[in-house]
């Protein structure tokens, strides 16, 4: 096994949660919740954060937030086929000029220590994105990864998530019929 797969073994493996963060510090999920308000009260559209907080959840490994991302998008309307795809995003024609520059800030923030925020990156995003709006796409960056590092670090629970958005998915009604 590689150093890379030793290294995210343990993530991998199905594990209890290490803290309930919610309970012993609530006033930092207060904090956390305060990021995502100021990012919806942007003028972001939700389709096109869906999109961006996927994307970081992938670059995380952090299969609680994927699970949510993808439900939620979904419940809002977004296709399965752009959802699959958002994984090599660069590769697929089906993401407009803004989703790409979106996307494209996501990865090179998200993987700030090997990408140094690429000025080319950045004149994209300008050329599609209001100085404003590039805050909050950048605060929404910024919130989930902080997610992803509280669900990754301390283990909460993957796959029971249901999207306050919309109907169940059908997994989802089958789960209590004896369905994985």
């Amino acid at each position: 096994m590689g150093k890379q797969a030793v290294r995210f073994a343990s993530v991998v493996a199905p594990e209890q949660t290490r803290v309930d963060y919610h309970k012993v510090l609530p006033e930092a999920m207060r904090a956390m919740r305060g990021l995502e308000q100021a990012v919806h009260q942007s003028s972001l559209e939700a389709a096109l954060l869906e999109l961006v907080r996927l994307r970081a959840s992938q670059l995380n490994r952090c299969a609680y937030c994927v699970d949510m991302h993808t439900k939620d998008a979904r419940a809002r309307g977004e296709r399965e086929q752009r959802l699959y795809l958002v994984s090599a995003w660069r590769e697929a024609p089906i993401y407009s000029a803004r989703e790409r520059a979106a996307l494209a800030w996501c990865d090179a923030l998200t993987l700030l220590p090997e990408t140094g925020a690429p000025d080319q990156v950045y004149k994209e995003l300008e050329r599609v994105f209001s100085p404003k709006d590039i805050v909050a796409l950048t605060l929404a960056i910024v919130a989930i990864n902080g997610w992803n590092r509280f669900v990754v670090g301390l283990r909460a629970p993957v796959g029971d998530y249901v999207s306050p958005y919309g109907k169940p998915e059908a997994s989802d009604l089958l789960r209590g019929l004896g369905s994985p």
